[in-house]
């Protein structure tokens, strides 16, 4: 098991993995755009790569979580990317990227002779920071065994999806396309309510009493959206984006998604009328609008 591991993509989500990791013992070499994120995870006793190829040229075991996958190709495969490295030999995306882009870049690391794993993770920040993100990983047995050590220190649940690169981010796709269904249809359902007369917060009691209880109803609700902060920590452009790498899967396998289109049509209505930098919950305010209601006493 690797000790001295790179860490690229050390946001909101990747930050707080590389302080467990740093708290678990491993000594971490970082590389973000963001300078600010860099310099947390330096106070925290991480060491810092110029660029993904010095970073690659420093450590065997390289985990990257980034947002997209023009990004995750970037670094992956760009000009100054891991593949250029010198000493890497693991390649882990933690990132969400759906198979069509994970697939075609752990073929050009093979031709590299660098491994690749995907582990995309779900559980949001809140997840992150205490290091019960669930895992998803997929790639060779014997890889995943050798560093699920590792990813136990990022996730208390850590799942072996199967041997075949993209299986882990399609796993990642269905998960959020439930979570993404879940919160908007539950928007729906309370703004039908609030026009009916019945009051918010009773509605998600009886919910989470009830048949109707779900991801939204159990934690969305009641800590973003009922509070008014909306801030649940996701954001609506990537909300997006994963449900629509879920449907393109689905259409190139010839699955239909009757339900998941309606959920994609959803998201792509609250991106249009909003900011990708949004948080996930603000699509509640969009079905305010839409039903014409006002939320009690704001």
């Amino acid at each position: 098991m690797a000790t001295e591991i790179g860490f690229i993509g050390v946001g909101n989500m990747g930050g707080p993995m590389v302080n467990n990791l740093l708290a678990a013992g491993y000594a971490v070499v970082v590389c973000d755009a963001q300078q600010s994120a860099v310099e947390a995870c330096v106070n925290a006793g991480a060491t810092v790569a110029a660029s993904p190829k010095e970073l690659a040229s420093m450590v065997e075991t390289v985990l990257v979580c980034l947002p997209t996958p023009d990004i995750v190709r970037e670094v992956a495969l760009g000009s100054k990317g891991l593949v250029h490295g010198s000493k890497i030999k693991t390649y882990i995306d933690l990132s969400t990227t759906g198979p069509r882009t994970s697939i075609p870049v752990a073929e050009a690391m093979s031709e590299a002779g660098i491994v690749s794993l995907d582990a995309p993770v779900s559980g949001g920040v809140a997840g992150a920071i205490a290091g019960t993100l669930a895992v998803m990983v997929s790639g060779p047995h014997n890889d995943h065994g050798h560093h699920r050590p590792m990813l136990e220190k990022i996730g208390k649940n850590v799942f072996y999806v199967g041997d075949k690169i993209g299986m882990g981010q399609l796993m990642k796709l269905l998960n959020n396309l439930l979570s993404g269904t879940a919160l908007a249809v539950t928007s729906e359902a309370v703004a039908l309510g609030i026009k009916a007369g019945i009051d918010p917060a009773l509605m998600i009691d009886v919910f989470n009493a009830s048949s109707g209880r779900n991801t939204a109803t159990e934690a969305k609700f009641p800590n973003a959206i009922l509070t008014r902060s909306f801030d649940i920590g996701f954001n609506t452009g990537l909300m997006f984006k994963d449900v629509r790498l879920c449907l393109e899967e689905a259409e190139a396998l010839g699955v239909p998604m009757f339900v998941g289109s309606g959920t994609r049509q959803a998201w792509a209505y609250a991106l249009g009328k909003g900011e990708p930098a949004d948080d996930s919950t603000v699509i509640m305010q969009h079905y305010e609008k839409l039903a014409a209601v006002e939320w009690p006493n704001d």
